[in-house]
């Protein structure tokens, strides 16, 4: 017979405990729910969420804790030095299984058509540890969906009154407009008669909610969770940076939920950009390289296009360079390096609005700064202006790139002036002045790296597929770069980025295979308060 493994060593300053069979360190303080993730054991939850104040009502966390009285919720009971955690006891399980069982006695079987179906946690669990069948019999509570106002539609029958929502408008959001209405099974989630969720944050309860009770009004029926692909990017609504999930069907984007990143959103994301997506799939996309003949565009080749755009730049008086700073730091580092060998100057227009805080989280809000990468773009040396055409007249070429934040601000061409025009679709304003456009991709269709307002470069990683012949910004560059007989950028984000790190002081020492999902400061980074 094996003898029994010896206790591990305590760990100064840390907890040691047993979970599952499994020796795990933590911190003092830390829930046993928490150190069991540590363990890579899930502990079954519904009310508990890392960012929220602990509430303790699901009941659903019930393990069992050897020596103690009864079973302990594992969300709000700390770890103790030597405990003995059994998250899968018969015990522990046969509790769940009540809870389960409670919870569906008046839960609808809305499956088939609710839109968290696929992705839910009540189907999940009851699936895992539930009855077989239920012993319920008598009719089920019915009460209307409910206007919550902004995105949201309140499903009152499906509510498990986990309270998330009422914890994150209260502590996070410090709009406390939702309580608990009600007691025993005729409660349900109250609304403020004076107010609602018309809230620059309030969506994040839709994220927070484990059933289908608060729904997007967006997403309503738009589609099932498993018909879905998921991609890794970054928010380019403002210069926050928020982690995201780029969610697509059939190469149509649907929806942005936000991805957790504790140095940068933590787990949140506000309205402006969860709902600023469509344009990723505009109608009037520019699909085809185009040159001018006569008064008006006609469709071309790559090759004859970038030879047309080279000749203009060579017979330009003087070239200006126009940028997003919602472009990728490798697109502005081969444009940057262009403008550097033509000595043409480097501008960026930076729309501006409200900020709007989330005051439950530290340093997290919705920024003044309406682009992705404005801080790359200085550290790339680009300039922040409001008259990017001053001092342009005729026979002078500006080179745009990107112009889609563009198109919101008034901008009046001068006469003479020649558009050699990098972009997702033509702007109105140089429509007359474009000689040659050249299609690129939106973020969601190339991958590539943003610089947030703190420093932190972040990658993004392409969602879907560019529509007929735009190729990455980086690449379309390149190649009028090339024919002006500058070195051709390597074909990869992640080679462009490296060959950035190794000239730009800014980012000296990162490599885009250290970024991982999560990125990395670079050596200027901006303080928060700054």
């Amino acid at each position: 017979m094996t003898a029994p493994a010896a206790p591990a060593p305590a760990v100064p300053g840390m907890v040691t405990l047993s979970i599952e069979g499994r020796t795990v360190s933590v911190l003092p303080g830390t829930s046993i729910l928490e150190a069991a993730k540590h363990a890579g054991i899930l502990v079954p939850h519904y009310c508990y969420h890392p960012s929220l104040p602990v509430a303790g009502v699901c009941r659903m966390c019930l393990v069992e804790v050897e020596k103690f009285p009864k079973l302990a919720p594992a969300c709000a009971t700390a770890v103790g030095e030597g405990q003995v955690v059994h998250v899968h006891s018969d015990k522990a399980r046969e509790a769940r299984k009540g809870v389960l069982e409670f919870l569906l006695i008046n839960h609808p079987l809305d499956c088939p058509v609710c839109d968290q179906a696929g992705e839910c946690e009540l189907q999940d669990y009851t699936f895992a540890e539930g009855r077989k069948d239920s012993r319920y019999l008598e009719a089920k509570r019915f009460n209307p969906m409910e206007d919550f106002g902004g995105d949201v539609l309140y499903v009152p029958n499906r509510c498990i009154l986990c309270t998330r929502c009422v914890r994150f408008m209260d502590a996070v959001a410090h709009e406390p407009v939702l309580n608990v209405s009600e007691r025993g099974d005729r409660a349900y989630i109250g609304r403020d008669p004076g107010a609602d969720l018309t809230h620059e944050w309030a969506g994040n309860v839709v994220d927070l909610c484990p059933v289908g009770a608060l729904l997007s009004k967006d997403f309503l029926n738009k589609a099932r969770a498993w018909e879905l692909d998921r991609t890794a990017s970054i928010c380019p609504g403002c210069s926050q940076g928020c982690n995201i999930m780029v969610e697509t069907r059939d190469e149509t984007v649907v929806r942005l939920r936000p991805r957790p990143n504790a140095d940068v959103n933590v787990h949140f994301m506000c309205e402006t950009g969860r709902l600023d997506y469509r344009w990723l799939d505009r109608r009037d996309r520019l699909e085809y390289p185009m040159v001018r003949d006569g008064a008006g565009l006609v469709v071309t080749d790559w090759n004859t296009a970038v030879a047309q755009a080279a000749s203009l730049v060579r017979g330009a008086a003087t070239v200006a360079v126009l940028a997003s700073p919602s472009l990728g730091n490798e697109a502005l580092f081969v444009l940057g390096d262009l403008a550097g060998s033509l000595g043409a100057s480097r501008a960026y227009v930076l729309p501006r609005g409200d900020e709007k805080p989330l005051p439950g989280v530290k340093d997290l809000a919705l920024r003044a700064e309406r682009a992705a990468n404005h801080t790359g773009a200085m550290h790339l040396g680009y300039t922040e202006t409001e008259t990017p055409f001053a001092g342009l007249g005729t026979g002078d070429v500006v080179i745009v790139a990107d112009e889609h934040l563009l198109a919101r601000q008034p901008l009046a061409l001068p006469a003479g002036v020649t558009v050699i025009l990098f972009g997702t679709v033509i702007p109105a304003w140089a429509s007359h002045a474009t000689a040659v456009a050249l299609p690129i991709c939106t973020f969601a269709e190339e991958e590539g790296t943003f610089t947030n307002l703190r420093g932190r470069v972040q990658r993004y990683l392409q969602a879907k597929t560019p529509p007929a012949l735009a190729r990455p910004s980086y690449l379309v560059i390149g190649e009028l770069a090339a024919a002006l007989g500058r070195p051709r950028p390597a074909p990869l984000a992640s080679a462009v980025f490296d060959a950035m790190a190794d000239v730009t002081p800014a980012f000296t020492g990162l490599r885009w295979a250290k970024l991982g999902l999560r990125g990395l400061p670079v050596l200027e980074p901006v303080e928060a308060g700054a």
